[in-house]
């Protein structure tokens, strides 16, 4: 069994490119959203499992073809 890895919020913003600010990350764990973290003192780590489950969480499925009102619009 493998020991759990933690990263740090400025690692988890480069995990995200940026794209998830260290800011954006703080203020979401004062409303208590965003991905599962650990608080140990002043420290916060993300648990690496807990990001990815929080990745499939959010994913977003692709289909080839949408329904708008009543019309079929395909992408070909």
């Amino acid at each position: 069994m493998t020991e759990p890895v933690f990263l740090t919020t400025e690692e988890v913003s480069d995990r995200y490119r940026g794209r998830i600010t260290v800011g954006t990350l703080q203020n979401w764990r004062a409303m208590r959203i965003g991905p599962p973290f650990l608080k140990i003192g002043k420290a916060v780590l993300y648990p690496l499992e807990g990001l990815e489950a929080w990745d499939q969480q959010n994913m977003v499925e692709a289909r080839s073809s949408r329904m708008i009102g009543r019309a079929r619009i395909t992408d070909d």
